[in-house]
């Protein structure tokens, strides 16, 4: 904190802002505060206090709803996977074993995802000072390899069945199965996308487009055995090779998500929307910069003001605490703003 004039500027961040404002309201959100101050409110059924503790709490219901995603997710694709490799027992179909084999891999995808969403949960540190909201995009970078391999897989099997027909038995159990797969996956990313687009997280969204993937090789797996069933043989490989296409499609869109957020990319409205919140506080003369990023599935926002150069330091310091009230409230998933105000006419 500044002692000399407004000249030098005022940098705040409302994770170390924890000293008095007359505002009636603490900004340590650490782990140790929330412990406290969330049990307390729901316990005797009142709101937060303020909103910045309201981007905390939905930070972590965030957390919350995408580790319920992915355990019900997981539940459903080892179903999925065991019903049809009941039916690959008695069939010896090998695109139905391609499938189950794609399903088991989908849905221990959730295990990194898991542990990322964990990770995310532990407070900052002196090593880890941003936490370890990282972690789920990282995690993302596994799904994008699980489905690079669920590709292979496909164009493999679909490959060797055209070099090495194969004959298939009980053809109304495959495709039941196959109908029982390509639901279950659909089931499945749509959950997982609907609730990944809601919280922000790029890499389960990720996950639910590689459970996309997989139902499309169900279904070939389906089309697959109706071509049989009429007489063409290699109707499944060649349906097979056609839906590795498919995969390297939403390979391609799952990649640039989860590229776009290492990357620290953000939604050009978003940043628009955070500099009008600045903006419209009173006594800010211009936002001269505004960076937002990704951390995890939360936000973390920075941004430079100009004030009046004539300001007393206190009165410069409320600007700048104002400012980051707004972009607090204003943005969602924000959870932490640091707003530096300069005097205008200072040399940057």
């Amino acid at each position: 904190m500044h002692t000399g004039p407004a000249t030098h500027g005022h940098t705040q961040s409302h994770h170390d802002h924890d000293h008095g404002h007359g505002h009636g309201h603490g900004h340590d959100h650490g782990a140790g505060w929330r412990r406290v101050v969330h049990p307390l409110a729901e316990l005797f059924g009142v709101g937060h206090f303020h909103d910045a503790a309201d981007a905390v709490d939905e930070a972590l219901e965030a957390a919350d709803a995408g580790r319920r995603a992915l355990w019900l997710s997981l539940a459903a694709l080892l179903l999925t996977a065991a019903v049809q490799a009941g039916v690959v027992a008695f069939s010896g179909s090998v695109a139905l074993l391609g499938d189950t084999l794609h399903n088991l891999a989908d849905a221990l995808t959730a295990v990194p995802l898991l542990i990322a969403f964990r990770l995310a949960r532990r407070p900052a540190n002196a090593r880890f000072t941003y936490g370890y909201g990282r972690a789920e995009d990282l995690a993302g970078l596994f799904v994008i390899a699980m489905i690079t391999l669920s590709s292979v897989l496909a164009a493999y099997e679909a490959i060797d069945r055209l070099l090495h027909p194969q004959p298939v038995s009980h053809l109304w159990a495959v495709a039941a199965a196959a109908l029982v797969g390509f639901a279950g996956n659909e089931l499945v990313a749509r959950y997982r996308i609907t609730v990944g687009r809601r919280i922000g997280s790029a890499a389960l969204v990720a996950d639910g487009l590689h459970a996309r993937t997989d139902g499309f090789t169900s279904l070939a797996v389906l089309l697959g055995a109706l071509g049989v069933a009429l007489g063409w043989e290699q109707a499944d490989p060649i349906v097979g090779l056609l839906i590795t296409v498919a995969i390297l499609a939403v390979l391609r869109s799952a990649a640039r998500q989860v590229g776009a957020r290492l990357m620290d990319a953000v939604d050009p409205h978003l940043v628009d929307q955070a500099t009008a919140a600045v903006a419209a506080v009173d006594g800010v003369r211009s936002v001269d910069e505004l960076r937002i990023r990704w951390i995890g599935h939360t936000l973390r926002a920075e941004a430079t003001i100009t004030v009046d150069p004539h300001l007393t330091l206190i009165a410069a310091h409320d600007v700048a605490h104002h400012a980051e009230d707004h972009l607090l409230t204003d943005v969602r998933r924000l959870t932490a703003a640091t707003v530096h105000a300069s005097p205008a006419g200072a040399h940057t």
